[in-house]
Formats: C-alpha cells, sequence, structure tokens
C-alpha cells in the first residue's frame, strides 16, 4: 500500500486535533469542575439534572408560599391570644360583678365601661391587617371585616395555598367563624344531588300516574329519565369532588341542625347592658356564654395552629428534597477531581507523544533528497 506524504499529513492533522479537543474538554471541566455542562456530554445524566433543578425551583417557590402563609397564621394566632385575653377580662369582671357581697350598682356601671373598652379593643382585633391585607375578612383582603358595631362586612371564604404538587392549606380564617360563630349555627340542607332526586321523585308521582294508563310507554320513559337523572348527578358529584367542593350533609332523624355558634361581640355587648343596668341576672347568665366564646377562640386557635404543623412539615419536607435533589445533581454532573488531574496529566503526556513523533514523521520530504 502506498502511503502518500498527504496521508500523513492527514493522519498527524486528525490525531493532533483529537489529542487537544480531549485536552480542552478537560481544561474546560478544570475550570467549572463541572462533568456535565451541556446536554452532549451525558444526555441521561442531563436530563436528570434538569429535572432535578426543576424541582429545586418549585420547591423554591412552594417554600415561598408557606413562609407567607406561616406569617399570615401566626400573626393571626397572636391576635386570637389577645381575643382570648380580652373574654377572660371579661368573665373576671363577670365574675366580680355577679355577686352583692363583693359589687354594687356603681361598682356595675365602672365594669361595664371596662367592657365597652374590651368590646372595642375585639373590633380592633377583628380588623387586624398584615400590611394591606385584613386577616378576618375571609376574600375580601382590602376592607375592614367588622364596622364600629361588630357587624360583619367580609365573607366566609377559605385562602389556600399549594404546599407542594398535591396538597393546599387555608392560610386564614374568616372573622365570621371566629367571631361570630356563623359556620356552626347553618341549618343542614340536603345536598344537591339528594335535591335533584327528590325533586324528581316528587314531580314525577303524580305525572307518572296518569301515564301508566297509557301503556308500557310510559314505564319505558320513566326509566329513561330515571337514567338520565342518575347520570346528571354522577356527573355533578364528580366534578364537585374534582374542585373540591363540600355542602353539608343531608338530613338526617337524629341531628338536623348543627349546634350554635357564639356571638362575642353579642356577649360583650350584653354584658355591657347588664353591667349598667345593674342586672345581677344577666350578668350571672354572661357567664356560660363567655365560656362558649372562649372556647371557641380556643378552638379557632388550635386549628390555626394544625395548619401551621402542617406548613412547618412541608417546609421540612421540601428542604430535605431540595438537599437531597441536589446532592443528587451535584453526583451527576461535579467532576471528580482526583480523576480530573490524572486525565488531565495523561492527555498532557499524549499530546507531547503525538507531536514529538509527527514533527519526525512529516519532516523527510522529496525535496530533501533532491538536494
Amino acid at each position: 500500500m502506498r502511503i502518500a506524504d498527504k496521508m500523513n499529513y492527514d493522519q498527524v492533522t486528525a490525531n493532533l486535533g483529537k489529542n487537544r479537543a480531549e485536552m480542552s474538554d478537560l481544561q474546560n471541566q478544570a475550570a467549572t469542575m463541572k462533568r456535565v455542562t451541556k446536554p452532549s456530554d451525558d444526555p441521561l445524566a442531563a436530563t436528570r439534572v434538569l429535572a432535578t433543578r426543576t424541582e429545586v425551583g418549585a420547591g423554591k417557590q412552594f417554600l415561598k408560599s408557606i413562609a407567607q402563609a406561616k406569617n399570615f397564621l401566626e400573626y393571626s394566632d397572636s391576635s386570637l391570644g389577645e381575643l382570648a385575653e380580652v373574654l377572660m377580662r371579661a368573665k373576671e369582671l363577670a365574675i366580680n360583678q355577679s355577686s352583692d357581697a363583693s359589687a354594687s350598682a356603681e361598682t356595675r356601671k365602672v365594669a361595664g365601661i371596662e367592657i365597652g373598652n374590651l368590646f372595642s379593643q375585639a373590633i380592633q382585633i377583628g380588623n387586624r391587617a398584615q400590611g394591606d391585607r385584613f386577616l378576618f375578612g375571609g376574600f375580601k383582603t382590602k376592607k375592614p371585616p367588622f364596622d364600629p358595631n361588630g357587624n360583619y362586612k367580609g365573607d366566609s371564604g377559605e385562602m389556600k395555598i399549594t404546599i407542594n404538587k398535591e396538597a393546599k392549606v387555608a392560610m386564614n380564617m374568616p372573622g365570621d367563624r371566629i367571631f361570630l360563630g356563623r359556620s356552626t349555627q347553618e341549618v343542614r340542607l340536603p345536598g344537591p344531588l339528594e335535591t335533584i332526586r327528590e325533586e324528581f321523585d316528587l314531580r314525577s308521582t303524580d305525572e307518572d300516574q296518569s301515564r301508566l294508563a297509557r301503556g308500557p310507554a310510559s314505564l319505558t320513559e320513566r326509566t329513561i329519565a330515571r337514567e338520565a337523572i342518575r347520570a346528571t348527578s354522577e356527573m355533578i358529584e364528580e366534578n364537585l369532588k374534582k374542585n373540591d367542593i363540600h355542602f353539608p350533609p343531608p338530613l338526617d332523624n337524629n341531628d338536623s341542625v348543627r349546634p350554635k355558634g357564639t356571638n362575642v361581640f353579642k356577649v360583650l355587648n350584653d354584658l355591657q347592658i347588664s353591667l349598667k343596668a345593674n342586672d345581677k341576672g344577666g350578668v350571672h347568665e354572661s357567664l356560660d356564654r363567655l365560656d362558649e366564646a372562649l372556647s371557641q377562640v380556643v378552638i379557632a386557635r388550635s386549628e390555626l395552629g394544625s395548619r401551621t404543623a402542617t406548613l412547618n412539615a412541608a417546609s421540612d419536607s421540601l428542604q430535605k428534597g431540595a438537599i437531597d435533589a441536589k446532592t443528587l445533581a451535584s453526583n451527576l454532573e461535579d467532576a471528580d477531581t482526583f480523576q480530573l488531574v490524572s486525565d488531565i496529566n495523561q492527555t498532557e503526556s499524549t499530546l507531547k507523544a503525538s507531536l514529538a513523533t509527527s514533527g519526525k514523521l512529516i519532516q523527510p520530504s522529496l525535496l530533501d533528497f533532491l538536494k
């Protein structure tokens, strides 16, 4: 086989280019300390690294939402702690003024003035805001939820934040639930599906009686209608579950009405009126209602604490997940320092050897023998 000079030149150029490319890649890894700097370096590792970075980025957004919700819940809990102190002070005054041995018309009048101040303090707590967002207004966070008389201007909405890919937690508690006990005052109504079925049964009873006289076709029509109602109700039920919408359970024979809640403002206002009117019986009666109001606030605080614990657990889980994801990404893309230095030395020696042998290979030419 005839070896031409051009073939030698091409071979030398290819070998030197390969050695220099390897040295360039190793120098780039040494500069960045990354084994994978582009997808072509290791497609599988690059895919996993991008997935972990996406997961870490989503986790950061979840952590921001959790931090905001925690501040909202903790401030709400602190405000309810003040409300509990207000109710405890009102109860203390009521106990002192419920007996003729330790109270008189004058002392009750003075205590009534203090109860009025406590009423105003409770209104201020109900209108507590974090930044420009009111805590207890439901979805209506831009305006004070309570007027000076204790009337609620907000709604019953709960602002839910996503804490991971599958879970949500409400970051607020509506004021009508805490201060008015409204969520426990609603009468249980039949659910939407039961209403559909009952309306069809009641409406179809008389109609079907007349249709039965016309023959089997009426039975077929009724069967088709019932199947249509069943399919429609199942579709509604599926959509309600999908959108996480819940209705009060249907009526039953044993428990048709929920227990009533306590209007905190009304309790304080009634106590104030009883004290100023020197009504010892009214003052004594307010003790049980104050206990109910205090219990209502304690239950609300416990729920807020439960939500805060959920957020703390979610935050810890996200932080641990971020550390695990970064560790995995580091194992996939970071360069091994000792291996990298060894490869650089080996490639450098190979390059020097290629340069030395290439010089000897291409040095002799036809002109050297024609001189």
